[in-house]
């Protein structure tokens, strides 16, 4: 692209007059293209059509003409020939946490562009509950730095998740408008999971949440939901006559087809499509066009063994949608969907040249990749250059505890006049029924006591962000540590991602703590006063930047310490919760719907930090 055009990485609208204006006169051949690609083979999402022997000219990043080979009367700079593959356009994803991932940015693209994943729509109230200020700075900088990988952040509603959180980031009505009217990129609202507070005048976050709505809607902004455990259709009709666009949570084809009826743009997920599309096909399901394909969290190490959004595209298929529908399942209908048109979504001229060419497309077999008019993959190699980054301190140092954590920490007082015993409130991962569970627990040299005998253990989440590291603390049911003297901590606890610890001592909690403090966040497994094994997440506790094969040789190893230890289980109403390694446990913090009783730091209005998040309703751990 000559010199004189803005750069088009970061989108704006001025920037993109002057593009625009270029790449007509260089679709008309009043100016040279870049580079022209022929193809054997062209899909037309719009159309569901395939088209033999086409020609993609390319400006700079983006598509100037579409054609028949031959008929481009304009100048190419280079020519390149494929005619033994097909062309779709790039994957997106409609729903994504990059942050689940655990790598920075311009690492998550080099481990997901050579799968086909060109473009994301990042649900961003991770690092917004993080450092929820500089969060689209935190977004845009892989772009700036040249990662040819689009991210179109939305800023998270559920910053913090709920009332009874707080830390690193807060969002309201003026920071959604700011965040919309300034970066073009933005596409709107994410996933605003508090349903209670929406519906709730009375509910503490209400007017925060429907603030940020407002804004939304004032800037033409998409709306997205999260309605978990939403089964009944009176909820179902309030959440979408509320302005929620979408719904990422549907397990069931009866939920599917609930609230898709109720105009609900449905984002299937990799754990439930198969069952859903093949019951809609059975079910005689025709119109595709209010459905995507969404990763939502998936770990590097899980990408590395089943691929990226390719791996959603090849279940839809399974299930036996046909390639030409799954395809636009993450392509046009997430760009339709996010308003995201006029730059992805298609091979056609005005959007980034972002194309995937497959060598058997029966099989959805990927030969190459090309993004931003250059190619990036080759079979499963990423080719390009990563951008080194030197990610700054408020990206790198986040976890803010100004003492080293001790035993006396995690001690739980027995209440005044206590005898042998004592009641105490438990808690289970997934623990979704409108009470808590209660036990009688022993007491020693004044303390509450576990009891393994019975699956009962200690578990804590420590506030990393004001300094102090305050820690609320009560005992869990069926997770942990059996083995003694043994402890397992976290920095990544959804949604607020302060620490959480599990251990069958007080010691070895406070050496996990400690140790995730001075690594700036990660994972610790700690035993007999020793560190068995660290992953390092130093970017906002929530990422590392290195590479993905790095990442998961940690985890591995994670893993495989992991085995050494006893661990409790019993299950829950999760599918999803299994025997073994805990990794799970960074989803059993979550407080949104359908949580009821949660265990989050201390706050103001929960100063014991356990609390009825639907209700606001507090109760002592221990009486």
């Amino acid at each position: 692209m000559p010199a004189a055009l803005p750069d088009d990485l970061i989108i704006n609208a001025a920037d993109e007059v002057a593009i625009r204006k270029h790449l007509a006169l260089v679709a008309l051949g009043k100016k040279p293209a870049s580079r022209a690609i022929r193809v054997g083979r062209l899909f037309d999402v719009y159309g569901r059509r395939w088209h033999a022997d086409q020609e993609v000219v390319i400006s700079g990043r983006r598509i100037a003409w579409v054609g028949p080979t031959g008929a481009y009367r304009g100048e190419v700079g280079e020519r390149v020939d494929r005619t033994s593959l097909s062309a779709v356009p790039g994957f997106g994803e409609v729903h994504k946490h990059i942050e689940s991932s655990h790598l920075s940015p311009e690492w998550e693209a080099a481990l997901v562009l050579p799968f086909g994943c060109t473009w994301t729509c990042e649900a961003s109230h991770e690092f917004s509950n993080v450092n929820g200020a500089r969060n689209l700075d935190f977004w845009m900088m892989a772009r700036r730095a040249g990662s040819p990988a689009k991210i179109f952040p939305l800023p998270g509603s559920a910053v913090p998740p709920t009332a009874y959180e707080w830390g690193g980031g807060h969002y309201g009505y003026d920071e959604q408008e700011r965040f919309l009217r300034e970066h073009l990129a933005v596409a709107g609202l994410d996933e605003v999971m508090d349903w209670p507070a929406v519906w709730n005048p009375e509910n503490p976050s209400h007017d925060r949440l429907w603030g940020m709505i407002e804004a939304t809607f004032a800037q033409r902004g998409v709306v997205e939901g999260h309605a978990a455990g939403m089964r009944d259709i009176n909820d179902i009709n309030a959440f979408a006559g509320a302005g929620m666009a979408s719904d990422h949570e549907a397990w069931t084809l009866e939920e599917v087809q609930d609230k898709l009826r109720r105009g609900l743009f449905m984002q299937l997920r990799p754990h439930s499509l198969t069952e859903v599309i093949s019951g809609l096909l059975e079910a005689g399901q025709q119109d595709w066009s209010n459905f995507a394909l969404c990763t939502d969290d998936r770990s590097a190490s899980d990408t590395l063994k089943l691929g990226a959004t390719d791996h959603n595209v090849r279940l839809a298929m399974k299930a036996g949608l046909p390639l030409e529908i799954a395809v636009q399942l993450v392509t046009i209908n997430p760009a339709r969907h996010m308003r995201l048109t006029p730059w992805v979504g298609a091979i056609t001229p005005g959007r980034y040249a972002d194309l995937v060419l497959l060598d058997d497309e029966t099989q959805l077999s990927i030969a190459e990749v090309w993004a931003d008019g250059r190619q990036v993959s080759r079979g499963k190699d990423y080719i390009a250059e990563v951008p080194a980054i030197d990610w700054p301190d408020w990206a790198t140092r986040t976890v803010k505890i100004a003492r080293e954590s001790s035993a006396k920490d995690f001690a739980i007082a027995a209440p005044e006049g206590a005898g042998e015993t004592t009641h105490a409130a438990l808690l289970r991962p997934f623990h979704w029924h409108d009470d808590f569970i209660t036990a009688q627990l022993p007491v020693a040299d004044g303390q509450v006591q576990r009891d393994s005998a019975r699956n009962i253990t200690k578990f804590a989440i420590v506030d990393r962000f004001s300094g102090e590291g305050k820690a609320a603390k009560m005992f869990w049911l069926g997770t942990g540590p059996k083995t003694p003297d043994t402890a397992l901590a976290c920095s990544m606890g959804h949604d607020k991602h302060n620490i959480w610890v599990v251990g069958s001592s007080d010691d070895a909690m406070a050496l996990a703590v400690t140790t995730l403090n001075a690594m700036q966040g990660g994972w610790a497994l700690v035993s007999g006063g020793k560190v068995l094994a660290r992953v390092r997440y130093e970017v906002g506790g929530l990422m590392t930047c290195r590479p993905a094969a790095e990442l998961d040789a940690e985890m591995a190893e994670l893993y495989r310490q992991g085995e050494t230890i006893d661990w409790m289980y019993e299950p829950t109403f999760s599918p999803r919760w299994w025997p073994g390694f805990p990794e799970r446990l960074a989803f059993a913090t979550l407080t949104c719907a359908p949580w009821r009783w949660v265990l989050v730091a201390p706050s103001p209005l929960a100063p014991d930090g356990f609390v009825n998040v639907q209700t606001g309703q507090t109760h002592p751990v221990v009486w």
